[in-house]
């Protein structure tokens, strides 16, 4: 199928109406960091391009009260520079800011990132951490569906009549931080070879008593470690706990890459980036306590 058509879609109601009429034959590009690649390898070889660069009620962050909202079509760079995303919202700050190059940063999308289903795409487990909902848009309505949902169930997919439109979330409350860590072959430039986010809380004694952790290319997709966050609930990160912690999330890794070749690699590096993540976290729950 050769390209025919590209569109440069001038609001969301126009898009979503191109969708409708092309549906599968319609592929979206916003920063293009992705997509061009595709093309130019013919990994993907649509009928119609709907350009939504210039979407401005796309590219917006807002401040809801106790909800952010995220455009689909913002970059990395306005993320990064955003105040929102500072504090204990800096893992979200800090995943953003490890994407690729400055110039990829300039143009790629956090709803490029989501959409191109990537296991290894850095946003992700921030927004996993932080329970976010994908805003989806067709000529049918509004559909909400957690970005956990979309990475794991075939059935919660964008359809190929919808548009992310935005991404949604609760703020943390204060005594709760969201920390990022990242491991890549050329630090920022690399594709992530594994990534870790924490989102903890921790009572006036120091036990943990809500903590959300998701790893990125630890498996299929960017998933949550429910097993290392049942063994951590209720618990001081103590050495010895954060030992038993980093073998539990290990064998947790094993069931999922047992007989790949990345396994022997990964099993030692998610050891520092869990502690990195962690000791991030703990290193501003320690000042807000002061």
């Amino acid at each position: 199928m050769a390209l025919e058509e590209v569109y440069k879609g001038e609001n969301v109601d126009e898009v979503v109406e191109l969708l409708d009429k092309y549906g599968k034959d319609a592929k979206i590009i916003a920063g293009g960091t992705d997509i061009v690649i595709d093309l130019r390898n013919n990994r993907i070889d649509p009928k119609v391009l709907i350009d939504i660069s210039s979407i401005e009620e796309l590219k917006g962050i807002k401040d809801k009260g106790e909800y952010i909202e995220i455009g689909a079509g913002v970059s990395f760079t306005q993320v990064v520079e955003n105040p929102l995303f500072e504090r204990n919202l800096y893992g979200l700050n800090k995943a953003c800011h490890m994407v690729g190059s400055p110039q990829i940063r300039n143009k790629g999308t956090l709803g490029g990132n989501i959409a191109n289903g990537s296991p290894a795409a850095d946003s992700i487990p921030p927004l996993i951490c932080l329970n976010s909902t994908l805003i989806l848009k067709s000529v049918r309505g509004r559909r909400e569906i957690s970005i956990e949902d979309y990475y794991k169930d075939e059935n919660e997919k964008i359809r190929p009549d919808e548009l992310l439109v935005s991404i949604g979330f609760k703020k943390p409350k204060e005594n709760q931080v969201l920390s990022f860590a990242k491991l890549g072959l050329r630090k920022a430039l690399a594709i992530s070879r594994l990534s870790i986010a924490i989102l903890v809380e921790l009572d006036e004694e120091g036990k943990i008593i809500n903590i959300e952790v998701a790893s990125g290319s630890l498996g299929k997709y960017p998933m949550r470690e429910l097993e290392l966050e049942q063994f951590l609930l209720g618990k001081k990160l103590e050495d010895s706990t954060v030992d038993e912690g980093v073998l539990v999330l290990q064998r947790a890794m094993e069931k999922r890459l047992a007989g790949r070749s990345t396994f022997p690699y990964k099993r030692v590096a998610v050891d520092r980036m869990f502690r990195e993540a962690l000791e991030e976290a703990m290193k501003y729950l320690d000042e807000v306590r002061l």
